[in-house]
Parts: structure tokens; sequence; C-alpha cells
């Protein structure tokens, strides 16, 4: 590829189906921005603990041509995510808001070796094997599940633990009178046969 050649930009489709064969060989650039609901990345939808109108992601990818150390110019991609999904807080076991940004660069290589033996100190780049039918969707479900935090939780004194959650005279789970409950029915009944 000529260094001084001007490539072509491709707008891309907001479409989720349109995301999932987008062709990297092709002497061509991209951009392309959009809002995906839960119900279009499944795998994150599953995190979910509810959803909610207003729960998705807005993406933007920006692809471009950049000189490489040797050889001919790689091709990079500014990525960009916003959004928020509701989550069960590890503290109080009840849906919680969480909120997402980030904001990457990774470049394309050409098979999963290349990508094993990329330097990962390299300016925060991040490899991603390329191809002709490159699945952005799945790429961005990606990042949005390396995103999430590995234990959610309500902001500090929103919600109480499990164990306070309970009514009064609950204790860890068991009645103060626990005591005073009646017998298990079952022993009720071998107690009258025994009787008979």
């Amino acid at each position: 590829m000529n260094r001084n050649q001007v490539l072509p930009q491709i707008e891309l489709s907001s479409d989720p189906k349109a995301l999932k064969g987008v062709d990297l060989l092709a002497p061509q650039t991209y951009h392309g921005k959009g809002f995906l609901n839960l119900q279009d990345i499944p795998r994150v939808a599953a995190e979910a603990a509810q959803i909610e109108a207003g729960d998705g992601f807005d993406w933007e990818i920006q692809t471009f041509f950049d000189a490489a150390l040797a050889g001919d110019p790689r091709q990079k991609m500014q990525f960009k995510l916003s959004g928020r999904l509701h989550l069960v807080c590890q503290t109080c076991m009840q849906p919680c808001l969480v909120q997402i940004g980030e904001e990457r660069q990774f470049i394309f290589v050409a098979d999963e070796a290349e990508a094993d033996a990329f330097p990962m100190d390299d300016d925060g780049l991040e490899p991603l094997v390329g191809g002709a039918h490159f699945d952005l969707l799945a790429t961005i479900e990606d990042e949005i599940l390396l995103s999430l935090p590995l234990i959610p939780k309500h902001s500090e004194g929103v919600c109480a633990p499990v164990a306070l959650a309970f009514p009064s005279g609950v204790e860890g789970g068991k009645d103060a009178d626990w005591e005073e409950r009646p017998e298990n029915p079952f022993n009720v009944l071998k107690n009258m046969k025994k009787n008979s």
C-alpha cells in the first residue's frame, strides 16, 4: 500500500447484523457509531439483573492506517463505549445500575500467533485478529463484558447487607422464636402412629 494513498472511508451501518462481517482486508477505513440494546448483545443481557428502558450501550469506532516500524502501515481502531445496565449488587442482592465508559485503541494483526507475540506495553494498543469477515459486534460485546465490575455494588450507604435486610426479629435468616416452632409434621404423624 502506498503510504501517501488516500483511502476511502466507509460509514458503518448501526444495524447490529451489519456489524458481523466487516472487511478489514479491503483498502479502506471505517467510521461508525450507534446504540445497542441489550437484546442485540445476548451475552451481556445474560448478566443483567433486570432490563429497563434506556439500558444499552453507545459505541463509536474509527479505523485508520498508521505507519508501522517496518513494512506497510498497519490498520488501527479507535474505540469508544458508554452505557448502562443493571447488575445484582453483591451487598444487598438487589439490582443496581452500573455505568460504563471506555476508550481503547486496537491494532489489527494477521493471526493469533502475531496477536500472542504482540508487545502489550506498546502505547496501550491491544491486538485483534482482522479478516475479511471481522465480527465487530462480538468485539463490542467482548469489550462490554470485560468492562463490567467483578463485584457490582450500590454506592456506599445506598443498601444494607443481606443479613440486615430481614424483617425485625430475624437474625441470620432464623426467627428469634425458632426454637418455639412446631415439630416437623412427619414427626407428629410418627408419634400419632405410636400412640394408636
